[in-house]
């Protein structure tokens, strides 16, 4: 592994990347849904997602920068054409070496320290402001931004001397890590910048992306068993996963540090020591049944202890902690008592090289999600509540046969091509896997396939929607390959994730820049304006076609209003749904106002006053009573509203074992959006036995 540059080089692009954005112009142009030509027009746009991309909040470039870049806004189309990316790599090897100089200028601050008895102020989101006109001007900017770091952290009781150690090792970690910056870094940036620049969900993937890419699909992965870290330029080991071989070994533990890789039982061992984490994962990973050698340095031992050697064999690996699971929670109203099979789902995987070889248990989240359905049909549950909530996606066959377990046999999305032919995708399941009520929760963060999903399900009348809009993606990506287009004999090109359709809904609508509206709203943390598709300007439009033929399988319209009122009258006198509400209004008001005091007793009052109305919080918020457990994350602005929860510090700063503590404790916490949903979903009951008409053959 190559040794660390002192400063900044210049990077100069790869013979395969030039022929990677060739390759990607051709194939978008002709297979892109939405047709745009790559002329000046698009050029430009290219330009400024690539400066988007690359300094997002204005805080490294200058307008004299801008200035001096802008003689390639409208060349980048053309260049790409003829096999020359030289420009984008000069104007990231420019923002390199802005970013290294203003990092180095924060460090040089920490020496003079700051007067927090002034009155002023910083804006801490910069992406809607201009660029700073003059060097001067961006100088300030930074002597703000480091004035509240350290202020941050004096709040949070740190000394001056503690301070200047945090800040100046955090300044000197992220130079590092500039310095390590590679050409990928620089393709991959720019080649999002051209795809996104046409449409927001086509995207590049580098080789080592798209490798990701398909293990986050699949749920596996060929390796030791163990999630790293990077902690002061160690790679670090966080996590073991049960039944791993380095769980297995027991010679590995949490905190160990792993500097130095070797492959077999004879190859030499290469340092890793300041690494960059992708790289040495890189070299942990690896065939099945190949071995590993490590080079450990213990957890409870210091910088200069005795290093051990552990070899392990690598396995296959299943990510079990991001498959679909399954709680039971139990409500309690008067002398009843209901039982509802909470499903969480993060993401719609599937395994699609399993597939087309014909395994027969290939992992997929349909096929999981019916099993654990079987288990809450087993356990006499009520009612079912399928929890999407920040599910990004995923399949779309696996959206297609996951409805089909709650519907049976039916159209569940349209599909319309470039050319404008629409295709209807049904489920084709004769027995459903649940015939009862059925609730889905989703939020912002649920899109793409999620939408599908929700969508059929409130078309069908076949359950309640419950949560806040979503997030508005209505279109269809493929993943294409450049290396198997261009037959190389290893990944090279990387893949293209095209949009080549988009999807309506059942009903002759689609969830495009609007999302699912639930019937039952909750509070939403994130302005729909800010996030979602309706926040990108290149978005595709809000369109409806002819609805599909589809039979309904009941209607809850008429249930809705009085579920509502009773969802209202309840969370009257939930205190902690009034506090959340409360979190998420004062955070909003925080994110509007972009306004942050540099004044210590200014800072303290605010301080103080969010101290004070928690204080109140804890003395009068009593247990939960109502019978439902508590599961899961809580959603909502708490860590970001909480200024008593504000240590000043950042990821990778704090002690592992603190961190880990400090992530159980989240997701220890009430989930109070999936308390009451599971209520609503118990208020529903009856209705649903009323008006459903789906039955298993």
């Amino acid at each position: 592994m190559a040794a660390e540059r002192p400063y900044p080089t210049a990077l100069m692009p790869e013979p395969q990347e030039a022929q990677a954005a060739h390759m990607a112009v051709e194939l978008l142009s002709h297979y892109h849904y939405r047709t745009v030509p790559l002329d000046e027009s698009l050029s430009s746009r290219i330009f400024d997602q690539y400066l988007k991309a690359l300094d997002p909040e204005k805080l490294f470039f200058i307008q004299a920068d801008i200035d001096q870049l802008s003689e390639a806004r409208t060349k980048l189309g053309a260049d790409m054409l003829k096999d020359d990316i030289g420009r984008p790599f000069a104007i990231f090897n420019l923002y390199v070496k802005r970013a290294s100089e203003r990092f180095a200028y924060a460090r040089t601050l920490l020496k003079g320290g700051f007067n927090f008895d002034v009155s002023e102020s910083y804006q801490s989101a910069r992406d809607k402001q201009t660029w700073p006109k003059t060097e001067s001007d961006v100088l300030e900017l930074w002597r703000k931004r480091v004035k509240n770091d350290w202020l941050r952290l004096k709040l949070a009781g740190k000394d001056d001397k503690s301070i200047v150690e945090v800040l100046d090792k955090r300044y000197d970690n992220i130079i590092k890590r500039i310095n390590r910056v590679n050409s990928e870094d620089a393709f991959n940036t720019y080649m999002n910048a051209y795809t996104m620049a046409i449409e927001p969900h086509t995207n590049y993937m580098g080789p080592r992306s798209a490798a990701n890419f398909d293990i986050a699909m699949k749920l596996s992965l060929v390796g030791i068993g163990a999630v790293l870290t990077e902690v002061d330029e160690y790679t670090t080991v966080r996590e073991l996963v049960a039944g791993g071989p380095a769980s297995l070994s027991g010679q590995l533990k949490v905190g160990d540090r792993i500097v130095g890789v070797a492959q077999g039982d004879s190859g030499a061992m290469t340092d890793i020591m300041g690494a960059r984490l992708d790289d040495a994962v890189a070299l942990i990973r690896g065939e099945p049944d190949t071995v590993v050698r490590l080079e450990v340095l213990p957890a409870d031992l210091g910088p200069d202890g005795k290093h051990k050697l552990v070899t392990l064999v690598r396995k296959p690996i299943s990510l079990q902690d991001q498959s679909a699971k399954s709680s039971v929670h139990s409500i309690t109203e008067g002398k009843v008592t209901r039982r509802i099979g909470v499903v969480t789902l993060a993401s719609f995987y599937e395994d699609f090289a399993a597939k087309r070889n014909g395994v027969k248990d290939y992992k997929s989240a349909a096929h999981d999600v019916a099993r654990l359905l079987a288990e809450l049909k087993e356990k006499k549950v009520d009612g079912i509540l399928v929890d999407l909530r920040n599910n990004g996606g995923g399949s779309l066959s696996e959206a297609v046969e996951l409805t089909g377990l709650f519907i049976g046999k039916g159209p569940v999305v349209q599909v319309r091509n470039a050319n404008g032919q629409i295709h209807v995708e049904s489920a084709r399941q004769e027995d459903l896997a649940w015939e009862g009520p059925l609730g889905v929760l989703i939020n912002r963060g649920s899109a793409s396939a999620s939408e599908i999903f929700a969508a059929a399900i409130q078309d069908y009348g076949r359950g309640l929607v419950i949560g806040e809009p979503s997030f508005g993606k209505g279109t269809v990506q493929n993943m294409i390959s450049l290396d198997r287009i261009a037959k190389t004999d290893k990944p090279l090109l990387g893949e293209l994730k095209v949009t080549v359709a988009q999807f309506f809904r059942v009903n002759g609508g689609t969830t495009q820049l609007r999302g699912v509206t639930p019937d039952v709203s909750f509070p939403g943390v994130l302005d729909v304006g800010d996030y979602g598709e309706s926040g990108f300007d290149n978005a595709l439009p809000w369109t409806q076609i002819k609805p599909a033929s589809y039979a309904p399988r009941g209607s809850l319209q008429d249930a809705i209003p009085t579920i509502f009122s009773q969802h209202q009258n309840r969370v009257k006198n939930d205190k902690d749904f009034q506090y959340l509400q409360e979190d998420i209004a004062e955070f909003n008001l925080k994110r509007k106002k972009n306004d942050i005091s540099l004044n210590e007793v200014e800072r303290r009052k605010e301080k103080d006053a969010q101290e004070t109305r928690l204080a109140v919080r804890r003395s009068t918020t009593k247990v939960n009573n109502t019978g439902a457990k508590d599961a899961g994350r809580t959603e909502g602005a708490h860590p970001k509203a909480d200024a008593l929860r504000d240590d000043g510090l950042q990821a990778g700063e704090r002690d592992l074992n603190t961190e880990l503590a400090a992530e159980k404790a989240r997701k220890n916490e009430k989930d109070v959006l999936l308390i009451e949903a599971v209520h609503i979903l118990g208020d529903g009951l009856e209705a649903f036995k009323a008006n459903q008409t789906v039955k298993s053959n």
